[in-house]
């Protein structure tokens, strides 16, 4: 790889680090002090910014430079990490305090989500693409493990607040690193250009003249669901019919090599028609919520869910490239926060109802129907001419 892709590459896994260390870091630090509900409260307090500013941080992406972006939003990432360090080394948590960082962290990882895509579409381009996508999806994956031991091991060792030292340490160098990342260009100058609103419009007229993109995300939102789903059910099944909180140690370990392993094929197979393969791979999910729903060995269902993951990390690089590959780049950051948008949306809203719905029909039905949905709503998706047909490979317009 070229210099400008290896520090693409370090810039998006620091990033990508930082991530995976907020979660487990806010929850370990407001349960020694808090109750469920003032942890439900910082939680939510990231999340619902994210998704109320993803359409405004769309326009963003298309309309300044990409670099500039991602480096306002790390570094405001990075502050509001150092700020919630800040207080909880300080002494008592204050909830508050806390929640409202939270939400400053949600705003800019909403800017930073779109943008960060145009920035790979700007260095990248033909296969060189997928194979730089397939490596940031290893890269995420290897951080959604370390990150969460990484926060525990802090806060064992050393206490919450160096674990989010920690995080605005990196959040910084993923903004030094990809804020000077070279791209060629007209300059950003947003001058001359049409309003929020009428780009906003624009941009929603756009992902609707994409048949496929709208079937892929009411299908990937479904998958979403599923997954929140299994990921609520998931150990409670392990721990009553199969064999313990081991059982399920070995499940979700099967399902993070599945996933690493799909990533990391998904730059060497000889992929003809990506967006098939997104959704043979989408559909492979309905795999273990059966194998849950049935209650089959541990094996089968380990088995059952490293493939659903393998197929979950095979679709994401090529979906990726597909999307900075058919969208045009003048309107990627905007097409591309609708995707991201039902996504964030859909999974917590899986985590939300499962147990609900398990209170009432068993966990049996619910992983059953989930099982039959996420099949048929990404199996449907080859009806679509546009899934099955691999358009001629056209270079991107270079981005700003």
């Amino acid at each position: 790889m070229t210099p400008t892709l290896w520090r693409l590459l370090a810039g998006r896994t620091c990033a990508a680090f930082a991530t995976a260390l907020i979660p487990t870091t806010l929850t370990l630090a407001v349960v020694r002090t808090g109750s469920a509900g003032d942890l439900g409260l910082v939680l939510a307090a990231e999340l619902l910014p994210m998704l109320l500013l993803l359409p405004v941080a769309g326009v963003a992406a298309d309309r300044f430079p990409a670099r500039r972006v991602v480096l306002a939003a790390d570094l405001v990432r990075a502050a509001a990490q150092l700020g919630i360090a800040a207080l909880l080394l300080s002494g008592p948590t204050g909830i508050p305090a806390l929640a409202a960082l939270s939400a400053v962290t949600g705003a800019a990882v909403a800017f930073g989500g779109p943008s960060a895509r145009t920035l790979v579409a700007a260095v990248t381009d033909g296969a060189e693409r997928l194979r730089v996508n397939s490596r940031l999806m290893v890269a995420q994956g290897l951080a959604s493990v370390a990150g969460p031991a990484a926060a525990g091991a802090l806060m064992l060792a050393v206490g919450a607040g160096w674990s989010s030292l920690l995080t605005g340490a990196l959040f910084t160098a993923s903004a030094l690193t990809l804020g000077g990342l070279r791209t060629t260009g007209p300059a950003g100058a947003a001058g001359g250009r049409p309003g929020f609103a009428a780009e906003l419009r624009a941009g929603w007229a756009q992902t609707r003249a994409h048949p496929w993109f709208l079937a892929n995300v009411m299908a990937h939102g479904v998958w979403h669901l599923t997954a929140g789903l299994l990921l609520t059910l998931g150990p409670l099944i392990a721990v009553e019919s199969l064999g313990g909180e081991d059982a399920w140690v070995v499940v979700a370990q099967a399902g993070t090599a599945g996933m690493l392993a799909g990533a990391w094929a998904a730059g060497r197979l000889p992929v003809r028609r990506p967006l098939v393969w997104v959704a043979v791979s989408s559909a492979a999910f309905a795999l273990p919520l059966a194998a849950f729903a049935l209650r089959l060995p541990a094996a089968v269902s380990a088995g059952a869910y490293l493939i659903g993951m393998g197929g979950v990390g095979l679709l994401s690089p090529l979906w990726e490239t597909e999307i900075q590959r058919r969208v045009p780049a003048e309107a990627l950051g905007r097409v591309g926060s609708f995707d991201s948008l039902i996504s964030f949306a859909a999974r917590p809203l899986g985590l939300a109802a499962a147990a609900p719905l398990a209170a009432v029909t068993g966990t049996t039905a619910p992983l059953l129907v989930a099982a039959v949905l996420v099949a048929a709503a990404n199996l449907s998706v080859l009806l679509v001419a546009d899934v099955r047909v691999h358009p001629e490979r056209k270079p991107s317009p270079a981005l700003r």
